[in-house]
């Protein structure tokens, strides 16, 4: 694959010597985990524990780097900027800020955790924008891998972390300490009472536009997400899904019968019974 730059990111950077301690205390990711060289993702919650703003998390030195959609940027700084009170520390914002998605480990590059967990190479490179193919592949190699993002795949304010792999992509800490949003991120985990998940969606023939229902006997389950020919992403609700394929019920993308499978490095199944889905 030719290298893909994605222009309608921007880049918010902490920078200061409480700089960590500031974002440990906010966001989901566990900083102190997170390598020089790698791209984490993460999200800033609501209380009520839904995600408000998503983004990927660098280092760059001391400071601290949350690349997000451009529509996002002004509204986390405004957000970042009401926590910091007296904080040593200060915020800037570059946008609009392009990405580079690359597939070599190029000098200055950060490889993105969610693909590792795929078993993917995929590199992230800022400041750089060179001949680029089109977003096409990159959208493709995110479907076939099960990685959603906000605005094509869910709302933001209306999805839970664990809703689109959060818990499993190495974003959300159940270790670190408080944050906005953990209390309750962390009883769905202990609880295992999280029920919806992105899911990878395969039809015979073209699936219809994003936003379609996913239904079962007519009751919708889910929605469409990203969309690439025959394939797709979609967030459902995998108790229900589970019991259709167990029962061998056709499951509809509109009228288009589609195929529903778990990134397989989820570790997740379908549950069998519509009380048994798995955290």
């Amino acid at each position: 694959m030719q290298p893909v730059t994605l222009p309608d990111r921007a880049m918010i950077t902490v920078s200061g010597q409480d700089a960590q301690e500031f974002l440990q205390a906010l966001i989901t990711t566990d900083l102190d985990l997170l390598e020089d060289s790698e791209a984490k993702p993460g999200a800033l919650l609501t209380p009520q524990g839904k995600i408000l703003f998503d983004f990927m998390v660098t280092r760059d030195g001391t400071s601290v780097r949350l690349e997000t959609d451009i529509g996002q940027a002004e509204a986390l700084l405004k957000r970042l900027t009401m926590y910091k009170l007296r904080a040593p520390i200060s915020l800037s914002l570059t946008n609009p800020a392009p990405v580079t998605i690359g597939f070599d480990a190029a000098p200055g590059a950060y490889r993105d955790a969610r693909f590792a967990k795929a078993g993917q190479a995929v590199y992230r490179a800022y400041g750089a924008e060179g001949e680029t193919a089109g977003t096409d592949d990159y959208d493709r190699l995110r479907i076939v891998n099960g990685i959603a993002i906000s605005g094509a795949d869910y709302a933001l304010q209306d999805a839970f972390p664990h809703d689109v792999l959060m818990d499993k992509n190495g974003a959300l800490s159940f270790k670190k300490g408080c944050y906005v949003g953990q209390e309750v991120v962390s009883r769905m985990q202990h609880r295992g009472t999280a029920r919806r998940r992105v899911v990878i969606v395969a039809a015979a023939t073209a699936l219809p536009e994003t936003g379609t229902p996913l239904t079962i006997k007519g009751r919708p389950i889910g929605a469409l997400g990203s969309i690439i020919g025959s394939s797709g992403l979609a967030i459902v609700r995998i108790d229900k899904a589970g019991e259709a394929i167990a029962s061998g019920e056709p499951i509809l993308a509109g009228d288009v019968p589609v195929i529903l499978t778990l990134p397989a490095w989820t570790g997740l199944d379908f549950p069998a019974e519509a009380d048994e889905a798995s955290a």
